[in-house]
């Protein structure tokens, strides 16, 4: 079953991002106006330490007021290398120059209404330059046991979609599916619909 589009018109556009009105033809013939937005590619890069500790973001976001753990993203520019922009990214937001990036996986985040693709890379080496440049755009940066993933993922406390799967990733390569926490445990107790900005607590491993 395949739509197909027969035309698409620009409705709004800026740097970031295009506004489109697309004419789709449904398989049965019938026609729809489909309202599309078209984004620059999001590079996307963390890194996880020796004591299996990954890099994250504490962070709010206004659009749906939800505070929750994320990584370093941000948009390629024009001509750049994608996997530049995501260390580019990561060092901006966090202060650390990450080592050899690896690809992790590459995923369409809302495809139903964007064509955006998130490009997800990792290092497990990195070298701390300063405090971030862009400081505005987390509340604290902390390294965060791999083992708590699964936990902080079902509590909610990694809201968007495309971290949840990037750190669920992350921790079946470094630590293996018996490495998952029992359902509650740990000493995490925020709920990621509560209105503090102090990220849950997490035992620290160095």
């Amino acid at each position: 079953m395949q739509w197909t589009k027969q035309n698409e018109q620009t409705v709004y556009s800026n740097r970031w991002f295009s506004v489109n009105l697309a004419d789709v033809e449904l398989p049965d013939g019938q026609h729809l106006d489909h309202f599309l937005i078209r984004l620059r590619p999001v590079a996307v890069a963390t890194v996880v330490n020796e004591a299996n500790e990954v890099l994250l973001l504490w962070r709010h976001r206004f659009i749906t007021d939800s505070w929750g753990w994320e990584l370093a993203a941000g948009v390629v520019e024009d001509g750049e290398d994608i996997a530049r922009a995501a260390a580019r990214e990561l060092e901006e937001e966090t202060g650390w120059r990450p080592g050899p990036l690896h690809h992790l996986m590459s995923v369409e985040p809302s495809n139903g209404l964007t064509d955006a693709r998130h490009h997800i890379y990792w290092a497990d080496e990195g070298e701390y330059t300063g405090h971030p440049v862009d400081d505005f755009e987390s509340d604290r940066r902390e390294w965060v046991p791999l083992k708590l993933v699964p936990d902080m993922v079902a509590r909610g406390e990694v809201p968007a979609a495309n971290m949840a799967a990037a750190l669920l990733l992350l921790h079946h390569l470094r630590l293996g599916e018996d490495a998952a926490p029992r359902r509650g445990a740990g000493n995490c107790a925020t709920s990621h619909n509560g209105p503090a900005a102090d990220p849950p607590p997490f035992e620290r491993h160095v």
